[in-house]
């Protein structure tokens, strides 16, 4: 699939399980698209609690990488608290990169700077277990990424119209 296919493409996962869970949403873009721009301008727009970055990997401060295709980091849970900020920025930032390097592994994505991996990630501030939490964005940001390319399969939408009276959702407690 070439590059201005994939402009705009839209994906979801989940990983792991609450506390250590994930859910992230994943877009991709091409670079100097409308999407890719939008994409950049959070880096010039950070917000307390809510720091952007670009996912980087490395033992060290001194011998950070980063992760290739570009890949945007941003958190949707607000972190102001110290440890829900180390395992967001630590964590749950180097199972993203290794979730987008296993989409390249598996031939989904190319390894190209003409590609942007944009990756919103939810992490419980409850969040106790690095590894768990870890191996939580990498298996979300897989599937995200596989959902952005192949596209979700049409029978799980269509069960998903013929179920729309019954739905629930974990975060709504009416009738």
């Amino acid at each position: 699939m070439n590059l201005d296919e994939l402009d705009g493409r839209i994906g979801e996962g989940w990983g792991g399980e609450v506390p250590n869970g994930s859910h992230v949403n994943v877009v991709l873009a091409r670079r100097g698209s409308p999407t890719a721009a939008a994409a950049l301008s959070m880096l010039a727009n950070p917000t307390p609690g809510h720091t952007p970055v670009l996912v980087t990997v490395g033992e060290t401060e001194s011998d950070y990488e980063p992760v290739w295709p570009p890949t945007l980091m941003m958190n949707k849970a607000t972190a102001t608290e110290n440890r829900h900020q180390t395992v967001t920025w630590g964590a749950a930032q180097l199972g993203i990169g290794q979730g987008v390097l296993d989409a390249v592994a598996d031939g989904v994505i190319e390894a190209t700077g003409d590609l942007l991996v944009l990756v919103a990630v939810w992490v419980d501030p409850r969040a106790d277990d690095e590894t768990a939490l870890r191996l939580a964005n990498r298996a979300a940001v897989r599937k995200a990424i596989g959902t952005c390319v192949e596209g979700r399969d049409p029978r799980a939408a269509a069960a998903l119209v013929e179920r729309r009276d019954e739905l629930q959702s974990p975060f709504y407690s009416g009738d």
